[in-house]
């Protein structure tokens, strides 16, 4: 991870506990690394090493801008070119952007050899987002859980929390500058020890209210949205700004060696051990993040007492351990080596097929990636920090001799060429990703036209219609865009929309009207409804919101997680109203069923399904029920995304298959209600979607799904004879 760059020199007079350099906290950077990576490769958990890294890079920057600051308040210095941004933040930008530009090139590349063009622009994004360093933001928008990795996960995902010290930095370097500009013309008349005492008491008491608000929202939003909560910069942004008011205030105190030991081995085991009696993605950066913070806070603390008392005085024991070699080679890598370890685990499990490495394999991860982050380490950090770090030794803090001019001429040559190569790299990369992201995006997929004899889709197991050998339609990467038309025109709300979106389909000017309703289970049968209601002269009306079914749960949540969703619940109750009262269609499409918690108990009609159909039951409103579609999935519950599994070669009968048995119930579970129900006409399509047995990804030579649980508009556009006569012997006038 990153740390901006410390001096190096000896601890001046009024013995600053952050002035000398720190070996030992190279070493505390190596330890949290090596966790971070292994708790990753083996353990599918989040070790609290990030938290260790947020809070050192935290001391190490505001530090940094703190002795800045106090420097500017010398009668010498031009308070004014003190404030000026641009060297600091040139400085930064050459030690966070080359070994992460070296990472994102590689990984653009092993994603066009390794990765299906399904995953192609998923990642293209993320490449974009981690260059911009707002990855933390793309995650928390598109809801991934960071947990175990497996194949399907991202190669970037880890990024996250380079963005958000990356905003940190900027955030923060900007609000010192200007704070010091202003502390300076406010006190210009005062002695420059007072001015310099305003520096550091205003530095800290912005920090500590900054550090307040933050904690608050991060233990606030745990309860309400902990997925979006994990990557959001204002609930992580305390764990760096605790570091920093360490920088600002350290304690003093006497020596008491065996004191600050007994504190350096305590937080040092928690830190080692934290990750196992810790879910810290389900509980950081809330409270429970206050353990690693605290615990590099205190080593932080115990091995301040060289700087507090002189270089004679003895150092506690865990902080001499953490500055034995190995522990600071390691963390002089560290940066490289979190870069580096997440995209080779995730391609080599895509390469292989595996959601997990063995012993022997994480081993040789390890070692290819603390390799790969040497080699760029040396050969692509340190060249371009050569200007200013060329008359000393990085990862000891003591003086070098100064190179030869010969010798000087050849790094900055080579530094150069290698920018050029850096920068050529990147912008053919990002040229690459906006191609394609064109590409898709433009993409039109037109099936509506396929020889039904070639192409039967459902009607292959609905009517044992003959199946030739073709290739399926549309092709993993085109039925990515293979959506119900509903989406393309809008007609479906948002999940933060509170709004009630009505669209008209099928035979506008009809006098009878079945109304669509329902979430996004509900909106692909448009494609089915559209075409039968203008053969039919049926209007059809659309109540559609994304991940909202009709429910009367008064607590609903999202669908792939237990995060609030109070939005659903307000959009029920007035679609509700318009449909028993003002509106009051002819008849109302909706599902009935769902799959058990799981997914593989079979389906069900939830409880909280019942009120609604009591509700069009009195409104003596008709309902066409659907049953649910198979949500594809493993025996073992894990959820198939069939585009990606068919691009990567999968087999559709088996690889990207769902057994019947998990998937579904022996009998439609709404049949059960008919008689409590009156008005309630189950519809039941599963013979389409499996066999006796099995529930393909391909059926009739049509792909399926869209994605990991949505049907396709050409699958469905096979389903419309069988859906129109179950629609017809529920009412006859349909």
């Amino acid at each position: 991870m990153a740390a901006p760059t410390r001096v190096a020199q000896q601890a001046p007079p009024t013995r600053d506990p952050v002035t000398a350099y720190r070996t030992d906290l190279d070493g505390l950077r190596g330890v949290a690394i090596a966790l971070v990576a292994c708790f990753h490769i083996w353990f599918g958990r989040v070790s609290g090493g990030v938290d260790v890294f947020l809070t050192l890079s935290g001391y190490f920057f505001v530090g940094s801008l703190l002795r800045h600051a106090i420097a500017a308040q010398a009668p010498h210095v031009n308070p004014w070119r003190a404030a000026n941004p641009w060297p600091r933040f040139t400085r930064l930008a050459r030690r966070l952007l080359p070994a992460l530009l070296t990472v994102l090139i590689a990984a653009s590349v092993l994603t066009l050899l390794v990765l299906p063009q399904t995953r192609w622009l998923t990642v293209g994004r993320e490449v974009m987002a981690s260059a911009l360093y707002y990855q933390n933001w793309h995650l928390a928008l598109n809801s991934q859980d960071y947990t175990a990795a497996s194949s399907a996960n991202s190669p970037l995902q880890h990024l996250w929390s380079m963005s958000v010290q990356g905003q940190f930095f900027l955030v923060t370097m900007l609000t010192a500058l200007a704070m010091t500009l202003a502390v300076t013309v406010v006190t210009r008349r005062l002695p420059v020890p007072v001015r310099q005492r305003a520096i550091r008491w205003s530095a800290g008491s912005t920090l500590l209210g900054v550090l307040a608000v933050s904690f608050y929202w991060a233990q606030l939003r745990a309860g309400i949205n902990q997925p979006f909560n994990y990557y959001d910069t204002l609930a992580r942004v305390w764990e760096p700004l605790a570091g920093g008011l360490l920088a600002i205030w350290m304690p003093r105190t006497r020596m008491l060696t065996w004191l600050r030991t007994l504190v350096g081995i305590t937080a040092l085991a928690v830190i080692v051990t934290c990750g196992w009696w810790i879910n810290g993605v389900e509980s950081y950066p809330g409270p429970s993040a206050l353990v690693p913070v605290l615990a590099t806070l205190a080593i932080i603390w115990s091995g301040a007492i060289a700087q507090e008392h002189g270089p004679s005085a003895p150092v506690p024991a865990v902080n001499h351990v953490l500055s034995g070699r190995w522990p600071v080679w390691l963390g002089s890598i560290s940066y490289a080596l979190y870069l580096w370890h997440w995209p080779l685990l995730i391609f080599y499990l895509a390469v292989r097929g595996k959601d997990h490495a063995g012993v022997v394999e994480g081993v040789v991860l390890l070692a290819v990636s603390a390799a790969l982050a040497w080699v760029t380490k040396r050969f692509v950090e340190d060249p371009l920090r050569v200007a200013r770090s060329a008359g000393r030794t990085r990862s000891t803090g003591r003086h070098a001799a100064p190179p030869t001019h010969a010798r000087r001429a050849a790094l900055l040559s080579y530094s150069g060429l290698l920018t050029s190569v850096l920068v050529i790299g990147a912008s053919v990369t990002g040229v690459t990703i906006k191609v394609w992201e064109h590409h898709v995006d433009t993409m039109v997929v037109d099936t509506t036209d396929l020889d039904p004899a070639v192409y039967p889709g459902g009607r292959a197991f609905l009517d044992n219609a003959p199946v030739p050998r073709m290739e399926a339609q549309p092709t993993p990467l085109q039925v990515l865009k293979d959506l119900p038309i509903t989406s393309y025109r809008g007609d479906i709300s948002s999940f933060t929309d509170d709004g009630v979106t009505v669209g008209v389909y099928g035979d506008t000017d009809a006098t009878r009207t079945v109304a669509l309703a329902g979430g996004s289970h509900a909106e692909h049968w448009i494609t089915a409804l559209d075409a039968i209601g203008k053969r039919d002269h049926v209007k059809v009306t659309t109540y559609l919101k994304m991940g909202c079914p009709l429910s009367s749960n008064p607590h609903p949540t999202y669908l792939t997680n237990d995060v609030p969703y109070p939005q659903c619940r307000d959009w029920v109750q007035q679609v509700m109203h318009r449909l028993t009262t003002t509106d009051k269609p002819d008849a109302v499409f909706t599902n009935t069923t769902r799959p058990r918690a799981g997914i593989t108990g079979g389906d069900i009609v939830p409880d909280d399904y019942t009120p609604i159909l009591r509700q069009f039951s009195d409104a003596d409103v008709p309902v066409l029920g659907i049953r649910d579609t198979v949500w594809p999935h493993h025996d073992d519950g894990t959820a198939i995304d069939s585009p990606t599994c068919l691009a990567e070669g999968g087999d559709p009968d088996t690889d990207c298959a769902s057994s019947r048995r998990t998937a579904l119930s022996d009998s439609d579970p709404t049949d059960a209600l008919v008689g409590r129900y009156p008005g309630l006409h189950p519809l039941d399509l599963s013979n389409a979607f499996c066999d006796d047995t099995t529930c393909p990804a391909v059926i009739g030579n049509v792909t399926v799904y869209h994605d990991w649980h949505h049907l396709s508009a050409t699958f469905v556009r096979s389903l419309i004879p069988e859906l129109s006569r179950q629609m017809r012997a529920a009412l006859p006038w349909t």
